[in-house]
This record gives structure tokens, sequence and C-alpha cells, in this order.
């Protein structure tokens, strides 16, 4: 079985242009996270999805440096430009959605998820769905013909955008797992979408990074409980607010009765 894990990721982001560039510890947030999934055991390859769009080249150029595969495709269109990465960087029998917004990515999570769908039998896997885990620690698996069948399938602007909707909408076509973790920990906020959220994760790194380059989730959960100080610079934020805001654009798009 193989397995490809594709990280989709854009400077352009409306909320926090840039943020993937953004330097934490002197390097930049993406790489910060690649150095993070490399250690994820279930992975045979990774490659970074941005667009083809002059905004990405500097995007594509910190891939090149730093060794990692970059493939580019539409900048709207994601789902496409998925099922391009995984056709360019194929075969794969399974793949794994990864968002560039997540640089606190526990590559213990990856490999449970992984785990979980590979011996469930699942079409698709995922713990983002009924959230446990905190936010940024997001990890989604799927068949790879599920993945060709939802590009075939999918229409309207919310199932292109975010590449997954119409399989997990859709539990009559497919079998969907979801998986939840040992404590309820959804309402902490590790993903990087505002100012606040840079904030947080830099003086995540900042505290931990140094003593363990390899930090994991129990011990930011261990800061935490030292500085719970630190949970308040980004807590206000509601959990996915660009998936909200794409089902807002569905609306113009469905059929009507």
């Amino acid at each position: 079985m193989t397995v490809l894990a594709i990280l989709q990721a854009r400077v352009s982001s409306t909320r926090l242009p840039n943020k993937v560039l953004a330097p934490i510890l002197g390097r930049p947030m993406l790489a910060r996270q690649i150095e993070r999934l490399r250690r994820a055991t279930s992975l045979d390859n990774l490659v970074v999805a941005t667009s083809d769009d002059v905004s990405d080249d500097q995007l594509a150029a910190l891939c090149a440096a730093i060794g990692v595969h970059c493939y580019r495709g539409s900048l709207h269109d994601v789902l496409a430009r998925f099922q391009g990465a995984s056709v360019a960087h194929g075969p794969a029998d399974h793949i794994v959605r990864l968002t560039g917004d997540c640089p606190l990515a526990d590559p213990a999570v990856v490999d449970a998820i992984v785990l979980h769908h590979l011996t469930s039998g699942a079409d698709y896997t995922t713990n983002a769905i009924q959230p446990s885990w905190p936010d940024g620690l997001d990890v989604e698996v799927m068949r790879t013909e599920i993945l060709q069948r939802a590009f075939d399938e999918a229409r309207l602007p919310s199932e292109r955008e975010h590449v997954t909707p119409y399989i997990h909408k859709h539990p009559e076509l497919f079998r969907v797992e979801h998986v939840k973790g040992d404590r309820d920990l959804s309402n902490l906020r590790w993903t990087v979408d505002e100012a606040a959220d840079l904030a947080f994760v830099s003086e995540v790194y900042a505290a931990l990074y140094l003593k363990n380059p390899a930090f994991d989730t129990s011990d930011i959960l261990v800061l935490l409980e030292q500085r719970p100080e630190l949970a308040k610079l980004n807590g206000q934020f509601l959990r996915n607010e660009g998936y909200a805001k794409s089902l807002a654009a569905d609306i113009p798009n469905l059929p009507s009765n």
C-alpha cells in the first residue's frame, strides 16, 4: 500500500497573506511544518500542492530549497489541484490531505489516522469532521479512486475549494470513518489563519523547539498548563471559518425546487 501525502499551500490567504512563508525561529512556517511531517512513518511520499499563479513562485522556490516535491495547479479549484498532484506524483493507493496552515502538525496523529484508515478498509477516514484534537491537527485520508470520483462529480464551490466535502457529505456513497482522541481538545486552536494564531505558534516554538525539535502534542499541553495565558492569544476565533464562507458561496449554485 502506497500512501501519498498532499500538503496544500498558497501565499494568497485572504485573512493572513504570506502566512506560509512567515518566519518561525528563522525558518518559513511551511518549512517548519514539513520538518514535522517528515517524521511520520506512514507516509511514502510528500508533495506540496500550490497554485500556478505567479504569487506562489516564492513558495515553489522554497520547496526546491528544502528538497520537497512541488506540484502547481489551479489557484481556486483545489480539488483539481489535488487530483493533478495525485496523478503527477503517483501511483499511490491512498492520499492524505494536509493543509499548510498547521505548523504544529503531529506526525503521531498522522500515523494514527492513516493506520486506522488502512486497517478499517474505509474509503475516507478523518479526525476533522467530528473534532476532538486541537484545530490544526486535522488529517484526512482517502483511497485514490475516491479522490478521482470526487474530482469527476463534485460541482459546488465549497466542494472544489475544500477538496473532501463531496465525500464526507455522501456517506450513502462512501464508507466514512471518524476517529476521535482519548480527550476532547477541540476547543484548542493550533492552526494559523490570523496574526494572533501566528503569535501563539511562535510562542510555542520559542518555548519548546530549542529543547526538543521533535516536541509533540503532549509537550504543548504541558506548556499550556504551565502558561495558560498562551491559549488566550487566539481563543476568540471560530473553527473552520473559511469553510463556512465557502458554504455561503454555494447558495447561488444550488438547484431550485
